[in-house]
């Protein structure tokens, strides 16, 4: 349960107003991070900017996709595993794939990008961030400056979503109800630092 009650529009808020029935056009229902978010008006409008970069299309919508919801899964929150969940299979991801998240490094599901990009996720979910010059090489030899900072940002508002909604204590709402929903990832640390030593 979110530790906060949602903020509810009063008298002429537009902003409020217009933000909630935004979401609720395009996902059928106001979200409850952002309800809870509008508790502060310039904050909620910063956040509704910042996910304007899901309209950013540089980068294949598939890569950040399947970047965003290993870094939430390495996070373990709900909220973003249930939503980023209904987003990935609305987008054409199968659910098998995602299945096979937690274990991409053995799964036939992902090619050669969809490796880089899950590896650079957990890279820049790692506390501290561990993104080497080698990864980083890598990087540039597929994606040039603008998609660099487009795949970047989407992972990090992801690190920021799903620590936001944890602190906030923020459950997932039901929006992969009937889909496969993607589940935390166990034992993340262990995964992350098994892969760090091998390196």
């Amino acid at each position: 349960m979110a530790r906060l009650q949602p903020a509810q529009p009063r008298g002429l808020d537009l902003v409020r107003r217009i933000t909630f029935r935004s979401a609720k056009r395009m996902y059928g229902r106001s979200m409850e991070p952002t309800r809870i978010i509008a508790h502060h008006k310039p904050l909620l409008i910063g956040y509704g900017a910042l996910a304007g970069e899901r309209y950013s299309k540089t980068v294949d919508g598939r890569l950040k996709k399947l970047a965003m919801i290993r870094a939430a899964q390495l996070m373990g929150c709900e909220w973003c595993l249930d939503f980023g969940s209904r987003l990935a299979q609305d987008s054409g991801i199968e659910a098998d794939t995602l299945r096979d998240l937690s274990v991409w490094r053995e799964s036939p599901r992902f090619d050669e990008l969809d490796r880089l990009a899950l590896e650079y996720s957990e890279a820049i979910t790692r506390t501290p961030v561990e993104v080497s010059d080698e990864l980083f090489a890598r990087l540039r030899e597929h994606f040039d400056e603008p998609q660099i900072i487009e795949l970047t940002m989407a992972i990090s508002l992801e690190n920021l979503y799903s620590r936001t909604n944890w602190a906030l204590g923020i459950e997932s709402e039901g929006f992969s109800e009937g889909m496969h929903c993607v589940r935390p990832d166990t034992q993340p640390r262990q995964a992350l630092v098994a892969d760090s030593a091998a390196r």
